[in-house]
């Protein structure tokens, strides 16, 4: 992967092309005269904005028409822009105060025909349209420095092309369809796009003509595949984590490359029994003529090259690379087949128990014979059932790593079944126990631990989803020490009093802030300060919040302000993190996206990559 280059868009990313408002002054653009401003927007998830300068009116409408041809077919094209800069504090166009709104005003439809470009003519005609924008003589300040009307190289090469590019994407796992319409996928295989509107589904067509849906997180386009395609490559896994499965495997040699902690470089993270057996880790480093080494002697062009090298030469690491670890699991689907948050009883086959709680009894199970599923049987008359289906047809689509991907429902029959991703090594409370003396002194892997779940709850954050009942018991632990956050949103159909009650024996009095216990407050601020109480948990192995405590002295302690003490083994950073979730008023307390940059930040203080 190529570091980012400063002032540099990927084209691939662009979602806006418009005219902006002119309210720069001639002193914070550093030149004289008349100039006509416009914008490109770009990156989905960050969502940024590039000011352009031009000399005339018409040198904008030619480079808006050229970028827009070169983005014509991109994905997520926006309706809605603003027109004028975030000053830091709103928008200088609406005054609006909330940075993530929709744009104030409507975008030109700018999709080409397939026959035909839009003329100049016809965009300019669709600008002067617009408000009137204000001007002033001088050099334009072009995209790259170029002279508008003349785009080079690609640019050039696409706006003489008609036909619309086809996105074409790589298999990174096997998939094997089995409802009517969804397509099987073979690693590694190519595949051709025909629809990308929803999310989580894609429509493509296989090399023999075969169409139908597939898991849009099983494939990766292949423009953008990079790493990827190696076995070997295991992206953001921590070094904790990456260590954790090296050692699983205990083979001599056996190696990943991860991405690194310092944003844009690699590391690799090599297994080896001598003298003894432990996990080694080195910086892929870059020299100046952008080749890449481990030692200064062996360079290559590209990490895989390097990789290859060090399979057959050890070239001063501490053994020759010689394998990665089998293939890993694939990631769990929203919902188990494009369009089905159904699920027939008939197609389960409920195995061995699993545990019981609140709301009935989980089992393990297999859909259809082929996928492993946990079946929550749900007590009748605990929960409100009507209202929870038609949430269920929303949660399916809910889709993070760190969160246990719920499937289904199946509630045409009583008790209603509740279907999601099956986790092996259950609850994380419990897997904190019975692993307590050897995770008790491995900081780094907790700590990492509680970054994963942070990550879950804010995908959940900025969902709008609040979990109300987050404890290390409602968070499972799968293969390669992967946490997710369960059940989440669950408690909001719940209809015993004496869980839903702040004074009802069931309620989780322990983890519950004081706006909760006083007024049954929920939000996501009242989940953060819970999220504290869950790494105390995490920090102590799994030890009981307040001890033994009755709930009234519990609530006693919280409105006087008292805290949980450091864990003993506890980084006094990680402490300070707990203790800002435990802020008495929400409002002081940290998002969990804020939260989450915190943590990784403290994990990069004090762990060595």
């Amino acid at each position: 992967m190529k570091r980012k280059e400063k002032g540099r868009v990927e084209l691939e990313r662009v979602h806006t092309v418009e005219a902006a408002q002119n309210i720069f002054t001639k002193e914070e653009v550093g030149i004289e005269g008349d100039f006509y401003p416009f914008l490109v927007g770009y990156h989905q998830e960050e969502d940024y904005t590039l000011f352009l300068l031009a000399l005339k009116d018409l040198d904008r409408i030619y480079w808006i028409l050229a970028i827009r041809k070169v983005c014509a077919y991109n994905r997520n094209i926006r309706s809605y822009f603003h027109p004028a800069p975030w000053n830091g504090r709103k928008w200088s166009c609406c005054k609006k105060t909330t940075k993530l709104i929709d744009g104030c005003q409507e975008c030109d439809s700018w999709i080409p025909s397939q026959t035909s470009s839009p003329s100049r003519d016809s965009i300019s005609e669709s600008l002067s349209n617009k408000e009137n924008f204000n001007s002033s003589q001088s050099s334009p300040i072009m995209p790259g420095g170029g002279t508008p009307g003349t785009p080079s190289g690609k640019q050039k090469d696409d706006q003489s092309s008609t036909t619309p590019r086809s996105k074409v994407v790589v298999a990174l796992y096997n998939y094997k369809a089995i409802e009517t319409g969804d397509l099987s996928l073979e690693k590694n295989m190519e595949y051709e796009v025909i629809d990308d509107s929803q999310k989580h589904w894609w429509k493509v067509r296989d090399s023999k003509g075969m169409i139908g849906f597939i898991p849009s997180n099983y494939v990766k386009e292949k423009e953008l595949l990079g790493l990827q395609q190696y076995d070997w490559y295991v992206n953001d896994m921590s070094r904790q984590r990456s260590e954790s499965l090296l050692k699983h495997e205990d083979k001599e040699g056996c190696f990943v490359v991860r991405n690194s902690s310092t944003k844009g470089l690699y590391t690799l993270s090599l297994y080896t029994k001598i003298p003894h057996p432990h996990v080694k880790h080195y910086h892929i480093k870059k020299n100046g003529k952008g080749e890449f080494f481990l030692s200064e002697k062996h360079c290559c062009n590209s990490i895989p090259e390097l990789i290859n090298y060090h399979k057959h030469n050890s070239g001063g690491l501490a053994s020759r690379l010689k394998t990665s670890p089998c293939d890993r699991p694939a990631p769990a689907t929203a919902g188990l087949s494009h369009d089905k948050w159904e699920i027939d009883h008939s197609e389960l086959m409920l195995l061995d128990e699993l545990g019981s709680g609140q709301f009935g009894v989980v089992r393990r199970g297999k859909w259809r014979g082929t996928t492993d599923v946990a079946v929550k049987m749900m007590k009748e008359g605990t929960m409100s059932e009507d209202d929870f289906i038609e949430e269920a047809k929303v949660m399916t689509k809910l889709q993070h790593p760190n969160l246990v991907q719920l499937y289904g429902v199946c509630s045409k029959n009583r008790p209603i079944f509740i279907v999601t991703e099956y986790m092996r090594h259950g609850s994380l409370l419990n897997y904190l126990r019975r692993h307590e003396q050897s995770l008790s002194t491995n900081q780094g892997l907790l700590l990492d631990m509680c970054i994963q779940i942070c990550k879950g709850m804010a995908y959940l954050e900025r969902h709008n989803y609040i979990h109300r009942d987050l404890a290390a018991r409602n968070c499972l632990v799968g293969t390669e020490n992967i946490v997710k956050v369960a059940d989440f949103g669950l408690a909001r159909y719940v209809l015993d009093d004496q869980y839903t009650s702040s004074g009802g024996s069931k309620f989780p009095i322990k983890w519950a802030p004081p706006e909760v216990l006083n007024y049954t407050r929920f939000s996501s601020k009242s989940d953060v300060w819970a999220y504290g109480v869950l790494m105390w948990e995490v920090f102590t192995c799994g030890k009981m919040p307040y001890g033994r405590m009755k709930n009234s002295e519990v609530v006693e302690r919280v409105q006087k302000g008292i805290i949980l003490e450091k864990p003993k083994a506890c980084f006094k950073e990680v402490y300070d993190v707990m203790k800002k979730c435990w802020a008495p008023l929400p409002e002081n307390r940290p998002s969990f996206r804020i939260l989450k940059d915190t943590l990784i930040n403290v994990s990069q203080g004090i762990l060595v990559d």
